[in-house]
């Protein structure tokens, strides 16, 4: 007598799940959804910049004008050239010094923002992120922000494998300048609002 086909043996048979909405998108890296969010904070700025812009009518200029609105939500004191505790790393005390976006968060805002205006079809040559405007700027703030609160920037030499540690490629210390690269810009909700030409 043949022995009867068991529960075991059709174990392999059962159809796959269809797929469909029961499956959720794949979830984004944290670096992606940070892109995103800047991403879509800066085309909201631009809706309600006063006159609205486009993103091709966009320059470095208003880039520039972008992180300086920006610094109404900064959680750096940057002292004035006039306050008792400009270049004191650590004051003794608190100052009316406005709070300020650090160096390292608006250095990485700017380079999440150049890789999204080329993945939304920004040619890479008309990148206003990429202006050199914005370089010169960003230069302007990391040494201001170095002077203010009494921390050096220094570039940092990396050795080369094996070598004698001469030479190399020059990098940046975020952190040595007041702020940290994986720090993010992102205004409040319901609180961007484009700004005017006057800064």
């Amino acid at each position: 007598m043949d022995p009867e086909p068991g529960p075991s043996s059709s174990a392999g048979t059962d159809p796959p799940p269809p797929p469909g909405p029961s499956q959720p998108p794949p979830q984004l890296s944290r670096y992606e959804a940070q892109k995103r969010r800047d991403w879509n904070t800066f085309l909201q700025y631009l809706r309600n910049h006063k006159p609205p812009l486009t993103l091709a009518r966009c320059s470095g200029a208003h880039v520039i004008e972008f992180l300086k609105y920006l610094d109404q939500f900064g959680k750096t004191k940057v002292h004035a050239a006039g306050c008792a505790f400009y270049g004191q790393p650590n004051p003794p005390a608190s100052c009316a010094c406005p709070l300020k976006q650090a160096w390292g968060s608006l250095d990485a805002l700017i380079g999440r923002l150049r890789a999204a205006y080329e993945e939304n079809g920004g040619a890479p040559d008309s990148n206003p992120f990429a202006a050199r405007a914005v370089r010169i700027y960003l230069r302007e703030v990391r040494d201001a922000q170095a002077k203010a609160r009494g921390i050096p920037y220094e570039k940092i030499r990396k050795r080369k494998r094996g070598g004698d540690g001469s030479g190399g490629s020059a990098s940046s210390s975020g952190a040595a300048a007041g702020g940290s690269s994986s720090s993010s810009v992102v205004a409040p909700a319901g609180e961007v609002s484009g700004g005017g030409a006057s800064s």
